[in-house]
């Protein structure tokens, strides 16, 4: 898993070095992970005192009732990464949030049996020079 990680990160900081990418927003303003391979479920992240929660959504945003899907976490740098604590609850995931500047690294399960799905975001919290929100909110290169 670690060299799956290791390639995987690298592979996502290139692409950071070219500009924020294309992030969308949730109906709450939250940062969308994709977590189907077909559009068809959604975690909105958002962050408050610390902690991120993931609320899940369909492919329409509406809000989908945490039941048997699961979630684990990965946060840290490629040279420590750090398994994080979830907490799942009827409205979704929580999570504590890593330092500013590491990776969070999710993986989703619709059930038990499914194939988990992964998800990735760099956590920056740097305000952007453009559009004055913190970096893993950021969504100014997108309206380029």
């Amino acid at each position: 898993m670690r060299n799956k990680l290791t390639a995987t990160l690298l592979a996502l900081t290139a692409g950071f070095a070219f500009g924020h990418g294309d992030i969308e927003m949730g109906p709450n303003k939250g940062r969308i992970l994709e977590l189907s391979t077909n559009e068809t479920m959604h975690g909105e992240l958002s962050e408050k005192d610390g902690k991120f929660h993931i609320a899940l959504l369909d492919k329409d945003m509406k809000p989908v009732k945490v039941e048997a899907q699961s979630l684990t976490a990965t946060g840290g740098t490629r040279d420590k990464p750090v398994k994080l604590e979830v907490t799942k609850s009827e409205g979704g995931f929580t999570i504590t949030a890593p330092k500013s500047g590491e990776w969070l690294i999710v993986q989703y399960k619709e059930s038990d049996s499914a194939k988990p799905i992964t998800a990735r975001m760099h956590y920056d919290t740097k305000k952007c020079a453009t559009c004055e929100h913190v970096e893993w909110l950021c969504t100014c290169s997108a309206k380029k």
